[in-house]
């Protein structure tokens, strides 16, 4: 059995860019990742790392006019996303891959109500009739712990909560039983009991469906509680990828420690939240040479930003894209010759 065949999701040397001014600039640049089933990943990173489009790009959902996936292959249980055209993904969206989809207020088409939008994916994907798609509508709303669903279910958005419509979307996304859950920011705009309630809630179905879930955050709280493996990803690219409890323990690129370091410590007494200074490029000043990180970097040294770094396995199962690891020089570099012949 191919690896491929393994992984349930394998991202291949992803690049996805958006044109500005006719010039196609990378927002994803040349991302590896893979999913296993039944396996929890997250992806974390600040807000224009390139989450959001990566995980659009593999649902095949970003606007063709201004946007293209230039290079790499999505391969889901063997087959390529890339290849399909619409036709084909509209068979898999819903039914094999399920999305929730960022900000739980807008994602909801306001003018349908609830049990429309329920109805809508079972309609496109089963022969249902109009009666069993109602019932099995109450049904997920009952499943994703929404009290009163036969009133619910006749009413529109802007008449339930924040929490309830995230619900809804949850319910949504795993009518069909999918088997790759992804999860945009699910706990986004939402008060931090819901937000507890929410991910809970996710765990749940998890055990129950035996689905996977792509898990997109940038609250590395939200990764501990839930996450097997973990994938940082910074200005596009990914710069480390491992293990849930040894990224924690053993982190291998300085971003990865400033993101640990910025979470408030309950045993310790702080005048000042740690921060990381600077912002991450924009797509039009994307740094081409050195390491994308390098400006706000504390360990940044003359290399940074002469040498780009690779991704490369730094201990084990572990991989970092950082030049503090000898491994992350080019192949034909003579500190990564050395770190190799040791």
């Amino acid at each position: 059995m191919s690896q491929q065949e393994k992984d349930l999701l394998q991202v291949k040397n992803l690049k996805t860019g958006f044109y500005i001014e006719g010039e196609l600039h990378h927002a994803v640049a040349d991302v590896s990742f893979e999913v296993k089933p039944k396996e929890v990943v997250c992806i974390v990173g600040e807000s224009g790392c390139g989450k959001s489009v990566m995980s659009l790009s593999i649902m095949q959902l970003l606007p063709e006019l201004i946007s293209k996936i230039s290079d790499g292959q999505i391969f889901f249980e063997g087959e390529d996303l890339v290849q399909k055209n619409d036709r084909e993904m509209n068979k898999i969206r819903g039914k094999e891959i399920g999305m929730i989809f960022q900000e739980p207020m807008t994602a909801l088409n306001p003018v349908f109500t609830i049990g429309y939008q329920l109805q809508e994916v079972l309609f496109n994907h089963t022969t249902m009739s109009k009666k069993e798609a109602r019932e099995r509508s109450i049904e997920l709303m009952k499943e994703v712990g929404i009290s009163r669903p036969e009133k619910i279910i006749d009413e529109y958005p802007h008449q339930l909560s924040g929490g309830m419509r995230q619900r809804v979307m949850i319910a949504m996304a795993i009518a069909l039983h999918p088997k790759l859950l992804i999860a945009d920011e699910p706990t986004t705009a939402l008060d931090v009991t819901v937000q507890a309630q929410i991910l809970e809630l996710l765990k749940d179905i998890q055990d129950k469906e035996d689905m996977a879930i792509m898990l997109i955050t940038h609250d590395l709280g939200v990764v501990a509680e839930v996450a097997d493996k973990v994938v940082v990803m910074y200005a596009g690219q990914v710069v480390e990828d491992a293990e849930v409890n040894e990224l924690f323990a053993n982190p291998k690129h300085p971003y990865t420690t400033s993101l640990l370091g910025s979470i408030p410590k309950m045993d310790q007494e702080q005048d000042r939240l740690n921060t990381i200074g600077g912002i991450v490029p924009s797509l039009e000043n994307m740094p081409h040479v050195g390491c994308r990180f390098a400006d706000r970097c504390p360990m940044a040294f003359e290399d940074c930003k002469k040498v780009t770094p690779q991704l490369a396995s730094v201990n084990g199962q572990h991989q970092a894209r950082c030049l503090l690891n000898k491994e992350c020089y080019p192949a034909d570099h003579p500190e990564h010759k050395e770190a190799i012949s040791q």
